[in-house]
């Protein structure tokens, strides 16, 4: 055995073969600390990342609640420095614009699967709550889609006539609303139900429709009309 061959480092042929099992399984049938080092290879190129994997994992629960943490909790972590948070970040954004990118432009309503997919992507792992409006014109085809209001990590302040009046703004004949709970159960409240109430009221005679107001969490997802309750 050669000298170079003596200081090459243990974990290097863990890198070859992970990636070789990634590239002839795909990521599906890897396990989330998998996938993860498989990121950090190309942040951390000189370390062994599988104790740090396991420990982001552990600590935030999955691969993508730990993709989608803040830059701050991310940066309490020992040995996560401020180039892996960006890559972590990069890789959050690019979801994001996938599954957005599988909504755009569609009627909305015919390919329902790909909006619940885009908003959990963008949403079921926020740590505070947000309301997400997606604003729909008379064929259904996706308008804007824009946070309208951002709150505390149970509550977001909702003001009616701010969301009508965006919508008569875009001519928008239909409105999805959109919020997350941080706590994971995407059960609604009452006061997600009165809110929803009152919005559709104000919209109908104004010749806006809502479709639909839909809870994302980390458990799921819950639509208000699928349950008739407004």
């Amino acid at each position: 055995m050669s000298a170079l061959e003596d200081e090459t480092p243990h974990y290097y042929g863990h890198r070859d073969r992970l990636r070789a099992r990634f590239g002839e399984v795909g990521g599906d049938a890897l396990p989330d600390y998998e996938l993860l080092e498989l990121v950090l290879f190309r942040s951390i190129p000189r370390r062994d990342v599988k104790p740090l994997a396991k420990e982001l994992i552990r600590r935030f629960g999955g691969f993508a609640e730990t993709i989608t943490a803040s830059r701050k909790r991310l940066g309490e972590i020992p040995g996560l420095g401020e180039a892996t948070i960006t890559d972590f970040k990069i890789i959050e954004a690019s979801a994001r614009r996938l599954a957005k990118g599988a909504v755009a432009k569609r009627p909305v309503l015919s390919s329902w699967s790909a909006v619940i997919t885009y908003c959990r992507t963008a949403m079921a792992f926020a740590e505070k709550e947000q309301l997400r409006l997606l604003f729909l014109d008379k064929r259904n085809a996706l308008i804007a889609d824009e946070v309208q209001q951002s709150g505390t990590v149970d509550h977001t302040p909702v003001y009616t006539r701010e969301v009508v009046k965006r919508a008569l703004e875009l001519s928008a004949t239909a409105i999805i609303l959109v919020h997350n709970h941080p706590s994971g159960d995407p059960t609604p409240s009452q006061a997600d139900i009165r809110m929803t109430k009152e919005i559709a009221d104000v919209a109908k005679p104004l010749g806006i429709a809502v479709h639909d107001h839909i809870i994302v969490g980390r458990e799921g997802h819950v639509s208000l009309k699928g349950l008739k309750l407004f």
